[in-house]
C-alpha cells in the first residue's frame, strides 16, 4: 500500500508540479533601442522554461549608463519590469580609448569601436557610409535622447560583480551565465571570488574568432572579434577561470545569421508586447550575433557543427592585441588554457522559426 501511494504522489507530482526553469544571469551591452543587444536579452526573457534571475550592463557597444536605461525601458514595454538591472564596468580592465586612437595611427584602422565609435557601415545606415560619414562618440555619462522615452524604474543600488556573485552562490550549480558583450563584469566576479566560476552551470559567451567565411567589414581580420577585442584582458580571465563548461557563440557561426525583412514582418503582424517592441525599435537588417547566442543556449540542437578548442586572447600590445588565440590538443600551450566548444554553424531556419515564435509569443511568463 505504501509503494503504491508514493507511486501515485510521482505520478501526481509528474502531472500537476510545473517543471522547474533554467536559471540564467545575464551580462550584456545593452545598446538600443532594439537591435541585436535588446533582442537577445527579450529571447531569454520570453523563453517559458528560462528564469532571468537578473541583467547587469557593460560598456561594449554603447556606454554604460546609456545601456541601462534602453533596457529598463525595453524591459517595460515587453512587461518584463520585474526583472532587476544593475550597472557593471564602465571602462575596460586595461584597454583605454586615447591609447587605442594611438594604436590606430601606427597599426591601421579599426572597423568598429562600440562606445568609442561607430561607422554607418556596421549599423546599417548604407546611406551614411556611402557619403563617408560616421557617428561621434559621446561621454560616458552623456544620455542622447531615447526615441522610445524615459524608463520609471531604476537600476538596482548594487555593483554587477557583487550582484553575480551573491546570485550565483544563493542557487550553487543551477545558474549559467550568459556574457554577451565585453567580459569585464565577469572578469571581475571572477577575481574578487575565486569559486564563483565553479559555483555556476557555466557559461556561454558570444566571443572570438576562429576562420569566418565572410564578407563583413568587422571580420576581415578572422582573429578579431569586438567583444575579445575590446577587454582583451578580461576575456583572458574570464576564459582561464574553473567554468564547468564554456560554450562560444563564434564570429564564425553569427555571421550566417541575419535577422531578416521576412523574419520582422512575421514579428510585426502579432500584438505580443515583445513583438511591438521589435517593430517598432529594430528595423534594421543586421546579423543576430547576440541572439543566436540566446537561442543556442534555449535550444542546443540549433547549432549542427562545433569545435572543441583551447581558446585565449593574446595580449601582446601590438596589431594583434585583443584577438583570439586557439589550439588543438596536441598544440596547447602549458599556461593553463581551457577548452572551450566553439559553435561554427546552425540549422537557420529552425533557428530564425524559434525567434520569431519566442517574440511573438504572449502566454504569460
Amino acid at each position: 500500500m505504501k509503494k503504491q501511494f508514493l507511486t501515485l504522489v510521482a505520478l501526481a507530482c509528474v502531472t500537476m508540479c510545473p517543471a522547474q526553469k533554467r536559471l540564467v544571469l545575464v551580462d550584456q551591452d545593452g545598446a538600443g533601442p532594439g537591435g541585436s543587444d535588446q533582442m537577445a536579452m527579450l529571447a531569454l526573457l520570453q523563453a517559458p522554461d528560462v528564469q532571468v534571475l537578473g541583467i547587469t550592463m557593460v560598456t561594449g557597444d554603447a556606454w554604460r549608463d546609456e545601456e541601462t536605461l534602453h533596457t529598463l525601458r525595453m524591459l517595460e514595454l515587453t512587461g518584463h519590469a520585474d526583472v532587476p538591472v544593475v550597472r557593471g564596468a564602465v571602462f575596460p580592465l586595461v584597454r583605454t580609448q586615447e591609447e587605442t586612437r594611438l594604436e590606430e595611427a601606427i597599426d591601421g584602422k579599426v572597423t568598429y569601436l562600440g562606445a568609442w565609435g561607430r561607422i554607418p557601415a556596421m549599423t546599417g545606415d548604407a546611406a551614411a557610409a556611402a557619403a563617408g560619414a560616421k557617428f561621434e562618440p559621446h561621454g560616458p555619462y552623456e544620455i542622447p535622447p531615447m526615441p522610445e522615452g524615459q524608463p520609471t524604474t531604476k537600476p538596482l543600488d548594487e555593483d554587477a560583480a557583487q550582484f553575480l556573485i551573491r546570485e550565483v552562490r544563493a542557487h550553487p550549480h543551477e545558474v549559467t551565465i550568459y556574457a554577451a558583450g565585453p567580459l569585464t563584469n565577469i572578469a571581475l566576479a571572477v577575481s574578487i571570488d575565486p569559486e564563483f566560476a565553479a559555483l555556476t552551470k557555466g557559461i556561454v559567451v558570444m566571443g572570438g574568432s576562429l576562420n569566418p567565411h565572410t564578407n563583413d567589414p568587422e571580420s576581415a581580420d578572422p582573429r578579431h572579434e569586438f567583444n575579445f577585442w575590446f577587454d582583451p584582458e578580461a576575456a583572458h580571465i574570464v576564459l582561464h577561470a574553473g567554468w564547468p563548461r564554456i560554450d562560444v557563440t563564434t564570429v564564425d557561426i553569427s555571421v550566417k545569421a541575419s535577422f531578416t525583412q521576412e523574419m520582422l514582418d512575421a514579428i510585426a503582424k502579432s500584438q505580443a508586447p515583445a513583438a511591438r517592441y521589435i517593430a517598432a525599435w529594430s528595423q534594421r537588417r543586421t546579423l543576430m550575433w547576440d541572439e543566436l547566442e540566446a537561442c543556442a543556449w534555449i535550444d542546443p540542437s540549433i547549432i549542427t557543427k562545433g569545435v572543441d578548442v583551447y581558446m585565449d586572447v593574446d595580449l601582446s600590445h601590438g596589431p594583434s592585441y585583443g584577438d583570439t588565440l586557439a589550439w588543438p590538443e596536441p598544440m596547447k600551450p602549458a599556461i593553463g588554457v581551457r577548452i572551450v566548444h566553439a559553435q561554427l554553424d546552425l540549422d537557420l531556419p529552425r533557428f530564425q522559426k524559434e525567434f520569431v515564435d519566442l517574440m511573438t509569443r504572449t502566454e504569460a511568463r
